[in-house]
């Protein structure tokens, strides 16, 4: 198996740091997600890259062998990445929840209009990720949930009630409006612990009473739904997604108590490029316009 860049990412920032807690802070993923990626990488090479003991972490021969090595094919990437994005062509837009909204339709005809050389290219990025595949240089920008990692920019496009998704025959089914209050004690589908501090507003943590009860994890909102369906817990979503995600197994109801949910277009700091400008643009008039 081949090693990613992101799995050189991964191996350089603990190596720079000499701690697996610092370098997933860095990176903005969980420290036990970035010790499986450094784990893999390592039965990849087949060699130690690291020593470690409860009070330190140290660079084995062949970690330290393969650091400048690392270094430069990042390096490298980046310039071929920054290449292709001086070119124009295509924005890479991620997305964790289906986008809706008439935002890709809206988006690809006025970037036609006012940049015709570029075109975009939308990816799914799986929740364990915070930075929607920005950190990594998966994609240039992204349509999110927030909160993102502060390191980001971003534009808020759209502000959404934040509803409940729950099995047909749940006890709360009947109800127009669920009190937050009633799902405190109810089987939650989370996202998973390396979303960071998005899984604990998607559990509703700062208005909980008491911690929520995880029934399981999901990496994906289809996994989620499917998970409601089957009866495992219940999830919160947005408004928006109540109707996008709609299908005959799964009920969604709005929820009181709880303040809205901020759907934003994300960017890396620093990104000034007019593509990604323009996207944000059309994608916040396209909101205030249906708004």
């Amino acid at each position: 198996m081949d090693a990613r860049v992101q799995d050189l990412r991964y191996f350089v920032a603990v190596a720079e740091e000499l701690s697996f807690t610092r370098a997933a802070d860095r990176l903005f993923v969980s420290q036990p997600a970035l010790s499986k990626q450094v784990r893999q990488l390592e039965r990849a090479l087949r060699v130690t890259l690291f020593e470690r003991d409860r009070r330190s972490v140290r660079l084995t021969a062949a970690g330290q062998a393969l650091l400048p090595r690392a270094r430069d094919i990042i390096a490298m990437w980046e310039d071929a990445r920054a290449a292709v994005a001086a070119g124009g062509t295509t924005l890479r837009v991620g997305f964790q929840t289906q986008i809706g909204r008439g935002l890709i339709p809206a988006t690809t005809a006025r970037l036609r209009e006012v940049l015709a050389e570029w075109r975009l290219l939308f990816r799914q990025i799986p929740w364990d990720d915070p930075a929607v595949g920005l950190a990594s240089g998966e994609v240039d920008v992204a349509v999110a949930w927030l909160p993102v990692p502060d390191v980001l920019e971003w534009k808020v496009v759209s502000s959404e009630e934040r509803w409940v998704a729950m099995p047909p025959g749940h006890r709360l089914a009947g109800l127009d409006t669920v009190p937050f209050e009633s799902l405190v004690d109810e089987p939650v589908i989370a996202l998973p612990a390396s979303a960071g501090p998005a899984r604990d507003f998607w559990l509703g943590a700062a208005q909980r009473s008491r911690p929520a009860v995880v029934a399981t994890e999901a990496t994906t909102a289809e996994e989620a739904f499917e998970g409601v369906a089957a009866g495992l817990g219940i999830v919160l979503v947005a408004a928006g997604n109540a109707e996008i995600y709609r299908r005959e197994d799964v009920v969604c109801r709005p929820v009181s108590g709880l303040p809205p949910s901020e759907l934003a277009v994300v960017w890396r700091a620093g990104d000034d490029r007019e593509a990604v400008r323009v996207f944000a643009e059309v994608c916040r008039m396209c909101l205030c316009d249906q708004g």
